[in-house]
């Protein structure tokens, strides 16, 4: 029989796997990242097949931009905190950042 020492280490092992295993995900969420485009991003962009129009023409489609060699959300999510000149800075959090980054990366 294993020394009580070691059950003890077994026992708080197990309790911090068991932990681990059952904390939430934190991901992105595509469905708030596309509800964020189309409050910010849709008088620039295309950011849906069913948006016919913008304001300009300078600005790339999500389309477009998730079918870039290389996209990666995360990538486009950084951009999104430190935008270029072209772009407003909307003062996104880190999370709204991630999530328009995920909803991008749907329109593969």
């Amino acid at each position: 029989m294993a020394a009580p020492s070691t059950l003890r280490h077994i026992r708080h092992g197990l309790i911090v796997v068991a932990a681990l295993a059952t904390a939430p995900a934190y991901a992105a969420d595509p469905d708030n990242g596309e509800r964020l485009a189309q409050r910010w991003c849709a008088a620039c962009h295309v950011v849906s097949a069913t948006q016919r129009q913008t304001t300009t023409d300078q600005a790339p489609t999500f389309a477009t931009i998730a079918k870039i060699p290389g996209f990666d959300a995360a990538k486009i999510a950084l951009f999104l905190l430190d935008p270029h000149p072209k772009m407003p800075d909307m003062g996104l959090s880190r999370t709204a950042a991630a999530d328009l980054a995920a909803y991008i990366a749907t329109l593969k």
